[in-house]
Order: structure tokens, then C-alpha cells, then sequence
């Protein structure tokens, strides 16, 4: 079964089941549907970021800080962050993932899907899915936020819209826990 096929729980404003489609049709007639983000940290406190491959439906070939997707059909928030999290890292064993807050996600050209943001600690040699990630590497805090800084010029890698709006959002909730 390709991805496009996959059956996944359609919401409404409130994140409430309205029905179920298969994941071509969310995308092809802008259905909101359910995502995970999973910012996944290495024992030295770096994140995992990586650049998604170019044969990806959505956002290809962009980079990314987060690991994650679509939630599938019946599958809860925490049940879909760990199951992405252990097969985009391709690790087994994995704590169960933190939520931190959910937000709804909006493209501007009529997509949306509701976000959980999750956070986990990743002590295991991880080995990313070919499918689905093309490079990685594990970065600081300090590096991640000099990276995007220099992208946000003309010529800059092009990162995922909706995993720079979560990051956004976590760094502002982090700030105000500070």
C-alpha cells in the first residue's frame, strides 16, 4: 500500500473526527487532518535535523528539525509519535515521546492539519529511514538557530514551512517557562 492509499482520520476547527479518507485525497482536496512533530534530542542534548527526500509528497527535498507525520486513521497523538519517531530514526525502544502543546497548522493556499508538538531523548545510534530522509545530522541548539538565521536570505536551504512554525512556537513556549 503506497502512502496516498493510507487511511487517516479527517478533523474539523476542533480536532474533532468528522470521517476518514485516504491520505491522496486529504492532500488532493485540502482535508485537515492530524500531524505529529517529534524534536528529537541525541544524550549530548543536539537535535536530530535532516533533509526529507525528494520522493516526499509533501514539502520534499526540504530540511527539517522535527521527525514525524501524519497520524493514522484510529491512531491517537501519542500512539502516531512514537510509532514515527522509532521508524524515521530507525530505532526501537525509544521513550514514549512528551507532548508539549498542539496548534493547528495553516499553508495560506488552503491546506491545514492539526499539530501535536512532541519532544524525546533518542540515547540510541540511529539508522534514518532511506525513504523518508536523505541526510542528517545531530546539531545544537547554537547551531540550528545560526543555521536558520543564515537561510532565511536568497540562496538558503529551504526548510519545511509548517516544521519552522513549530519550532517557532516551541522556542517562544520555551522562553516563557524561562
Amino acid at each position: 500500500m503506497s502512502s496516498s492509499d493510507e487511511i487517516i482520520d479527517i478533523v474539523d476547527e476542533h480536532d474533532q473526527v468528522v470521517r476518514q479518507a485516504s491520505r491522496g485525497e486529504a492532500y488532493a482536496k485540502g482535508l485537515r487532518h492530524r500531524c505529529v512533530f517529534i524534536l528529537a534530542r541525541d544524550a549530548d542534548d543536539r537535535i536530530f535535523v535532516h533533509r526529507r527526500t525528494a520522493t516526499k509528497t509533501v514539502f520534499p527535498s526540504r530540511y527539517d528539525m522535527f521527525v514525524g507525520g501524519v497520524v493514522g486513521a484510529g491512531e491517537s497523538y501519542d500512539e502516531a509519535a512514537l510509532r514515527e519517531a522509532e521508524e524515521e530514526l530507525g530505532v526501537s525502544g525509544l521513550p514514549r515521546p512528551v507532548p508539549v502543546f498542539t496548534f493547528l497548522y495553516e499553508t495560506g493556499d488552503g491546506l491545514s492539519w492539526w499539530s501535536r508538538v512532541y519532544e524525546v531523548r533518542c540515547v540510541l545510534p540511529v539508522s534514518p529511514q532511506v525513504e523518508e530522509i536523505e541526510w542528517h545530522a545531530f546539531l545544537t541548539d547554537a547551531e540550528l538557530d545560526r543555521r536558520l538565521a543564515e537561510d532565511a536570505g536568497d540562496g538558503g536551504r529551504p526548510w519545511t514551512p509548517d516544521g519552522l512554525a513549530a519550532y517557532e512556537r516551541l522556542r517562544a513556549a520555551r522562553a516563557s517557562d524561562a
